[in-house]
């Protein structure tokens, strides 16, 4: 009789690297929002390359505990879960900074937002428009799950690419 060695859990290693991937993340969050740099669309895009960096290590280190095999759809919920994880947390971050350390930081975006409408020529009424449904997405609730909907879904994305790359699925006949 073949003995067989406990194939590693999908749900531990994602949930380590969702709370690991979260936390850098909030790190780089904090500088982002310190420096005041929360309106730079290229540095606050860079933050998905932490959830990507996350997605493959975890995908990785599955792979290692369970003698090189992954299977797509393995991979596929290691990285959903690690996109749900840092978006949670990002979002309960974001909200936290902004209600209770730096209650000024979204109204300072939201100027920064007006000025940038200004200079793409919208009117008044479009200006006006564009702020108010921005307003109704600063709630504690919007935020939170706002963020986390959203990384779900482009970590999703991501994980089917990352997943279609790294998997090594089991042989049939082992």
């Amino acid at each position: 009789m073949i003995e067989t060695q406990p194939q590693a859990s999908v749900t531990s290693v994602a949930v380590k690297y969702g709370f690991l991937t979260a936390l850098v993340g909030v790190v780089y969050s904090l500088i982002i929002m310190v420096t005041d740099l929360g309106d730079n669309r290229i540095l606050s895009s860079l933050a998905y390359l932490i959830l990507i960096a996350g997605i493959v290590l975890a995908m990785k280190q599955y792979k290692s505990e369970n003698h090189g095999y992954m299977s797509y759809g393995q991979g596929l919920g290691i990285g959903s879960i690690v996109s749900i994880l840092f978006g949670l947390l990002s979002g309960l971050f974001t909200w936290i900074y902004t209600e209770f350390v730096d209650t000024e930081y979204m109204s300072r975006m939201m100027e920064k937002q007006r000025e940038q409408m200004i200079q793409q020529g919208l009117s008044d009424e479009q200006i006006d428009a564009g702020m108010k449904m921005a307003e109704n997405f600063q709630g504690p609730v919007t935020m939170i799950l706002g963020a986390a909907v959203i990384t779900l879904i482009l970590g999703f994305i991501l994980s089917l690419i990352i997943s279609a790359i790294m998997k090594n699925s089991r042989p049939e006949f082992e």
